[in-house]
């Protein structure tokens, strides 16, 4: 058993992505930082606890990292039709007991007993799901279907609406939803689909969702929403309430400067007031990153998160087959979105919609699934042709 590990690992150091698992490690230890200051006006005990958390979380993320870097993703989607069970049966858990509402109100997390954290069912599923869109794209191309047809195009983007919309119905939480929609509109573009069916996509939903604002549409249960649109267009609009997370947040930014006020000396950043600056360990990190470490800091976040996504990106171009590239810039697109809403909503040029950070927001179970979206992408760089070429000439 001791061998078989030892062969594993050395299999693991020489043709994984070491690269792209420095990147991330990187990334999750910067956001430990920032999250150990973010914490520090709740005391010593939460800091210890935030920061357990995420560190555990990236041991584990460590292990999966490894251990999908094994799995021949192919292989496995053979069996597409559990996959697809999986996700229903995953996002369904929300209606049962196990789901929990968080402060807006949206069903979006899974508490299990004995599990110290909670578990966001999208964060999981947006893994499955890209493979699941790169295996129906690639028996597209297998079946010699025109992708630039329009039952192509609804057979994908079919798949994509109705996820959405299970997810949305069940949840509330748009902000995940919209995930799977960029995720799906970077897949399909690199696929080759035609345009005119994304400005009809995007123009149809577009008017449509301007119809239900105009004609006063909107259920009662989600005028919150339409609120934090507008609060983005109109900042005077309801600043105490719907603006005040994004205005305390572009206030942290800005009092940062070029080099930051220092670390652990952000003034918002460890006033005793929680709303002083919400969500600060979680939503706005971005705010305390710009606060204590300016300008430096911020830019740092956003180089990381790049190298990030060009690594995946890099991988995609030299992958062996059309379905792994289309997993890697489903990941990419992903990490792309995640980075650029959350970054959107700490500069008050975007609406709240509840995404994270990569890598550095605080949450356990989302630090272990980037880890297994990066594992995924590990997976493929190890069974590249120029890494078969490497690996062939230094075992001859």
């Amino acid at each position: 058993m001791l061998h078989r590990l030892k062969d594993i690992l050395a299999d693991f150091f020489h043709q994984a992505d070491l690269v792209l698992l420095g990147l991330c490690c990187t990334a999750t230890l910067y956001g430990m930082a920032l999250i150990a200051s973010a914490a520090s006006y709740l005391g010593v005990g939460k800091i210890v606890r935030y920061v357990g958390v995420q560190g555990v979380a990236l041991l584990l993320g460590v292990c999966v990292y490894i251990a999908l870097s094994m799995v021949d993703f192919e292989i496995l989607m053979k069996k597409w039709k559990w996959l697809v069970l999986f996700n229903i049966v995953f996002i369904g858990l929300l209606l049962t007991p196990f789901g929990v509402s968080d402060n807006t109100g949206n069903t979006a997390w899974l508490k299990f007993p004995g599990i110290p954290v909670s578990i966001g069912p999208a964060e999981v599923v947006k893994i499955s799901f890209v493979l699941l869109l790169a295996k129906q794209i690639e028996w597209l191309r297998v079946e010699k279907r025109d992708l630039k047809s329009f039952p192509s195009a609804a057979f994908v983007s079919g798949h994509t609406l109705l996820l959405m919309g299970y997810y949305f119905l069940i949840s509330g939480d748009m902000g995940n939803a919209l995930v799977f929609f960029f995720i799906f509109l970077a897949m399909a573009f690199a696929a080759g689909f035609a345009l005119r069916w994304f400005a009809l996509l995007l123009g149809g939903g577009g008017a449509a969702v301007a119809a239900v604002f105009l004609l006063d549409l909107v259920p009662s249960s989600m005028k919150y929403m339409l609120d934090r649109f507008i609060v983005v267009f109109d900042h005077s609009y309801d600043p105490l309430g719907k603006g005040w997370q994004q205005s305390r947040s572009l206030l942290a930014i800005g009092s940062g400067g070029v080099f930051g006020q220092g670390y652990m000396q952000g003034t918002q950043t460890h006033s005793s007031y929680r709303t002083n600056l919400p969500a600060r360990h979680t939503d706005l990190i971005f705010a305390v990153c710009g606060e204590e470490l300016g300008l430096v800091g911020c830019v740092l976040v956003i180089a990381l998160l790049a190298a990030i996504i060009i690594r995946v990106l890099l991988v995609a171009k030299r992958a062996e087959t059309p379905f792994q590239s289309y997993v890697c810039v489903g990941m990419a697109a992903m990490l792309m979105f995640q980075t650029i809403i959350n970054i959107g909503m700490c500069l008050f040029v975007v609406p709240v919609i509840g995404i994270t950070l990569p890598f550095f927001s605080y949450g356990g179970s989302s630090i272990v699934t980037l880890f297994a979206a990066m594992g995924v992408v590990s997976s493929i760089k190890k069974r590249s042709p120029t890494m078969r070429r490497t690996v062939h000439l230094l075992r001859t």
